[in-house]
Protein backbone atom coordinates (compact mmCIF):
# COMPACT_ATOMS: atom_id res chain seq x y z
CA UNK A 1 0.00 0.00 0.00
CA UNK A 2 2.88 2.49 0.66
CA UNK A 3 3.89 2.22 -3.29
CA UNK A 4 0.51 3.48 -4.06
CA UNK A 5 0.60 6.37 -1.66
CA UNK A 6 3.94 7.92 -3.01
CA UNK A 7 2.39 7.57 -6.83
CA UNK A 8 -0.63 9.75 -5.74
CA UNK A 9 1.56 12.22 -3.90
CA UNK A 10 3.30 12.48 -7.15
CA UNK A 11 0.48 12.45 -9.19
CA UNK A 12 -0.36 15.43 -6.62
CA UNK A 13 2.81 17.25 -7.42
CA UNK A 14 2.35 16.90 -11.06
CA UNK A 15 -0.95 18.57 -11.72
CA UNK A 16 -0.30 21.56 -8.95
CA UNK A 17 1.42 24.12 -11.53
CA UNK A 18 2.81 27.42 -11.33
CA UNK A 19 2.80 30.78 -13.61
CA UNK A 20 5.81 33.34 -13.91
CA UNK A 21 4.59 36.20 -15.80
CA UNK A 22 7.72 37.57 -18.35
CA UNK A 23 8.03 40.98 -19.15
CA UNK A 24 6.17 43.48 -17.93
CA UNK A 25 2.93 41.69 -17.00
CA UNK A 26 1.15 40.95 -14.30
CA UNK A 27 -0.63 38.09 -12.87
CA UNK A 28 -3.84 39.46 -11.28
CA UNK A 29 -7.18 37.96 -9.05
CA UNK A 30 -10.13 39.97 -9.76
CA UNK A 31 -12.71 40.16 -6.37
CA UNK A 32 -15.26 37.86 -6.13
CA UNK A 33 -18.37 39.72 -7.64
CA UNK A 34 -21.25 41.58 -5.18
CA UNK A 35 -24.50 39.58 -5.10
CA UNK A 36 -25.68 41.46 -2.41
CA UNK A 37 -27.06 45.51 -2.56
CA UNK A 38 -25.85 47.92 -0.13
CA UNK A 39 -29.47 48.08 0.85
CA UNK A 40 -29.19 43.88 1.21
CA UNK A 41 -31.44 43.08 -1.95
CA UNK A 42 -29.48 40.03 -3.31
CA UNK A 43 -28.86 40.08 -7.42
CA UNK A 44 -28.94 36.91 -9.56
CA UNK A 45 -25.16 35.74 -10.53
CA UNK A 46 -25.32 36.59 -14.06
CA UNK A 47 -27.08 40.14 -13.21
CA UNK A 48 -23.74 41.04 -11.20
CA UNK A 49 -21.15 43.11 -13.11
CA UNK A 50 -17.56 41.85 -12.92
CA UNK A 51 -15.52 43.98 -10.20
CA UNK A 52 -12.54 46.81 -11.28
CA UNK A 53 -10.87 45.59 -8.31
CA UNK A 54 -7.96 43.09 -7.80
CA UNK A 55 -4.78 41.58 -5.96
CA UNK A 56 -2.25 40.84 -7.61
CA UNK A 57 -0.64 37.23 -7.86
CA UNK A 58 2.70 37.34 -9.71
CA UNK A 59 4.58 39.92 -11.64
CA UNK A 60 6.87 39.36 -13.99
CA UNK A 61 10.76 40.87 -14.32
CA UNK A 62 10.00 44.04 -15.91
CA UNK A 63 10.67 45.47 -19.84
CA UNK A 64 13.91 46.07 -21.39
CA UNK A 65 13.81 49.87 -22.80
CA UNK A 66 16.01 50.28 -26.56
CA UNK A 67 19.22 50.94 -24.36
CA UNK A 68 19.22 47.25 -22.83
CA UNK A 69 18.06 49.28 -19.76
CA UNK A 70 15.47 47.29 -17.15
CA UNK A 71 12.38 49.01 -15.91
CA UNK A 72 11.12 47.07 -12.76
CA UNK A 73 7.80 46.75 -12.50
CA UNK A 74 6.49 49.35 -9.77
CA UNK A 75 3.47 46.55 -8.21
CA UNK A 76 4.58 43.65 -6.17
CA UNK A 77 2.37 40.39 -5.11
CA UNK A 78 -0.04 41.62 -2.95
CA UNK A 79 -0.91 44.82 -3.84
CA UNK A 80 -4.30 46.03 -4.33
CA UNK A 81 -4.87 47.31 -7.99
CA UNK A 82 -7.88 49.15 -9.74
CA UNK A 83 -8.59 47.06 -13.32
CA UNK A 84 -9.88 48.42 -16.26
CA UNK A 85 -13.67 47.07 -17.74
CA UNK A 86 -12.13 45.60 -20.33
CA UNK A 87 -8.66 43.98 -21.54
CA UNK A 88 -6.31 41.51 -19.58
CA UNK A 89 -5.78 37.44 -21.00
CA UNK A 90 -8.42 35.61 -19.00
CA UNK A 91 -6.32 32.28 -17.97
CA UNK A 92 -6.94 29.52 -15.35
CA UNK A 93 -4.72 28.16 -13.02
CA UNK A 94 -4.87 25.20 -11.01
CA UNK A 95 -8.34 25.85 -11.11
CA UNK A 96 -8.57 29.91 -10.00
CA UNK A 97 -9.34 31.96 -13.01
CA UNK A 98 -6.86 35.18 -12.99
CA UNK A 99 -6.03 37.68 -16.00
CA UNK A 100 -2.63 38.87 -17.37
CA UNK A 101 -2.12 42.35 -17.64
CA UNK A 102 0.24 44.78 -18.85
CA UNK A 103 1.83 46.74 -16.10
CA UNK A 104 0.88 50.08 -18.41
CA UNK A 105 -3.27 48.76 -18.84
CA UNK A 106 -3.60 49.01 -14.84
CA UNK A 107 -5.06 52.04 -13.49
CA UNK A 108 -4.09 52.43 -10.42
CA UNK A 109 -2.70 50.49 -6.74
CA UNK A 110 -4.57 51.34 -3.70
CA UNK A 111 -2.91 51.91 -0.71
Amino acid sequence: SVPNQNAAMFRTRALARSLAPLGDRILVRRAAKETQTAGGIYLPSDKSKSPNEGEVIAVGPGIRDVSGNLHTPTLKAGDAVLLPEYGGSKIEVDGDEMYLYREDDILGKFS
